[in-house]
């Protein structure tokens, strides 16, 4: 091989900068830490267990608005024995009733920007 030298060279350099951010973060000694959520006072149980409910949520929205608009299956039994409406404003909004204080910490944490909002009126005050 006659180029091997420019070959690892190139291999090497190119490491370093895919990983600059991973040594940039452990250099300043930044520690990472999930945002704390409000959650809403009076309520212990969501429709799914915590966990999967932060897997998983836009999987929920997206097929209970499937079920409920496409279907008109409206009404989902949770992991609890509860009957819930499949309803993102009826539902999940009469919990979580402050959109800055709940959805945006994790959705800015994660840098993703969900459509939600393009048609739903987004929540405002409240006790979230």
């Amino acid at each position: 091989m006659y180029d091997a030298g420019k070959i690892l060279a190139g291999l090497v350099i190119f490491l370093l900068l895919v990983t600059t951010p991973v040594w940039w973060s452990f250099a300043m000694g930044a520690e990472v830490r999930a945002p704390k959520l409000v959650l809403p006072e009076g309520r212990r149980a969501c429709v799914l267990p915590t966990g999967e409910m932060k897997a998983t949520h836009m999987e929920l929205l997206n097929r209970w608005r499937d079920l409920a608009v496409r279907h008109g299956d409206r009404v989902m039994t949770t992991w609890d024995g509860r009957k819930v409406r499949r309803s993102l404003t009826q539902s999940c909004l009469g919990c979580h009733t402050d959109k800055d204080k709940f959805c945006d910490r994790c959705h800015d944490y994660v840098a993703v920007t969900p459509y939600c909002w393009d048609c739903h009126v987004a929540p405002r005050g409240g006790a979230s």
